[in-house]
């Protein structure tokens, strides 16, 4: 607990006093007030600090927003249990021990088990009130650590999917001018060509940069003008074959994973006029295949797979299907999934951030009605019994309302943290994901 509850508690402590001492104490003394004062903090401080504590231990071990219909269990029980013992020991006390107007046999019967029974029902509905409070505040927490975190997912992910994009220029440029000042005093017209297709396809970085997604035609375009540029480096060493079908023209890949996985052929594979290499572009299923007959080339330093994984990390940024690599002593393959339309998601987040909301909202709305039926019956009931006790004494007729509305806030409980709504949606996705597996 902190400072401050212990304020509010000797606060509470003082205004107790104030009340009984000016109402109900005939001889208004200093020894009185003094006893007065004593009694009410004895009563404010035990139960305020148990269920303070309780309630503290509780937020550590089993907080609100991670195990909801556990937590309200164990608090609704540890609270009766806790203010049971805690208002018959005040009063044994106050009434035994300190103003020896009972006797141990007499406190246990007679009018001091109605006296413990309204306190009893007075510590709960303080109880009850302090624990809907505590549930209101964890609540706020843990929206706003959400929000803050989504906002951080959201920033990461985007900054991710930039940085992940920005890798293939340098790397694209220094290959291209590495060929482009090799051809200048070899073939100055054709480093002319070279540098206008060069200029083209850097344009095409540009364009591209940007984008999530582009159509397997611009990207088949683009790797045509690259392989053309290959071709004028190793002429008859490589060789390459376009075969995609005209409807797959319209679908979306990744931009630029052409670009890398061919720079890719070229650097891990042999590539001479005895032995070239063929490299085959084709779709195939949903799938964008390159393929590359295997002529691995010795490696100085072991490659770090870097080009490859940047396209999966791409692909895992905006779609759930995978990438996927075959090997085998012939050939290498990797295939790269065809999308029909490019994902809206942002759309997406937010239908489902709006989703998740509107369950939260309903969530919270079933648990504070529970809480206020709770609050309503602590309240009403201890008074009707007072009523019931001061008007007539030999029909108690406060039995009825109190069990038959303990019954209602009983089954309220039951429907909101044992099988509710919430237990069937969650038995219902149990088995949609045994079905799924």
């Amino acid at each position: 607990m902190k400072r401050k509850d212990f304020i509010i508690l000797f606060w509470v402590s003082l205004a107790t006093t104030l009340i009984f001492f000016f109402l109900s104490t005939e001889e208004k003394n200093l020894e009185n007030f003094s006893l007065t004062l004593f009694i009410s903090a004895m009563y404010s401080f035990l139960i305020g600090t148990g269920n303070g504590l309780i309630n503290s231990f509780l937020n550590k071990k089993v907080p609100w927003s991670e195990a909801t219909t556990k937590r309200a269990i164990l608090s609704i029980v540890s609270i009766l249990i806790a203010n049971f013992i805690l208002v018959y020991f005040c009063n044994y006390i106050n009434f035994v021990v300190i103003q020896k107007v009972a006797t141990t046999e007499a406190f246990f019967s007679g009018k001091y088990n109605f006296i413990n029974w309204f306190m009893v029902n007075v510590a709960l509905l303080i109880s009850a009130f302090l624990h809907a409070k505590s549930f209101m505040e964890e609540l706020k927490k843990s929206s706003k650590k959400e929000v803050v975190e989504q906002k951080l997912i959201a920033k990461s992910a985007n900054a991710q999917f930039e940085s992940l994009k920005n890798q293939l220029d340098p790397h694209f440029l220094f290959n291209s001018l590495n060929v482009l000042s090799s051809l200048i005093d070899e073939n100055p017209s054709q480093a002319q060509k070279f540098t206008a297709s060069m200029s083209k396809i850097y344009r095409y970085v540009l364009e591209q940069k940007d984008k999530e997604l582009v159509t397997i035609e611009d990207e088949i375009e683009f790797a045509k003008t690259y392989c053309g540029l290959l071709k004028t480096r190793f002429e008859d060493s490589v060789n390459f074959i376009f075969d995609v079908k005209e409807d797959d023209l319209r679908r979306f890949v990744v931009p630029l994973s052409l670009q890398l996985l061919l720079e890719n052929c070229i650097k891990h594979n042999l590539a001479t006029s005895s032995k070239p290499l063929l490299i085959r572009i084709f779709t195939e299923g949903d799938t964008l295949c390159i393929e590359n007959n295997l002529q691995i080339r010795e490696q100085i330093k072991e490659s770090a797979g870097i080009g490859l994984a940047n396209i999966v990390q791409r692909y895992s940024l905006l779609t759930k299907k995978n990438v996927f690599i075959e090997k085998s002593e012939d050939y290498f393959k990797v295939k790269l999934p065809i999308l029909s339309e490019k994902p809206n998601t942002a759309s997406i987040d937010t239908k489902s951030q709006d989703k998740a909301y509107e369950r939260a909202k309903k969530r919270v709305k079933e648990i504070k009605g529970f809480y206020g039926n709770l609050i309503s019956y602590c309240t009403v009931i201890p008074f009707l019994i007072f009523v019931n006790l001061y008007t007539q004494n030999h029909y108690y007729w406060f039995w009825w309302p109190l069990l038959g509305w303990g019954v209602g806030v009983a089954s309220h409980a039951f429907q909101v943290f044992g099988i509710g709504i919430s237990w069937q949606e969650k038995k219902i996705q149990e088995i949609m994901d045994k079905q799924k597996k």
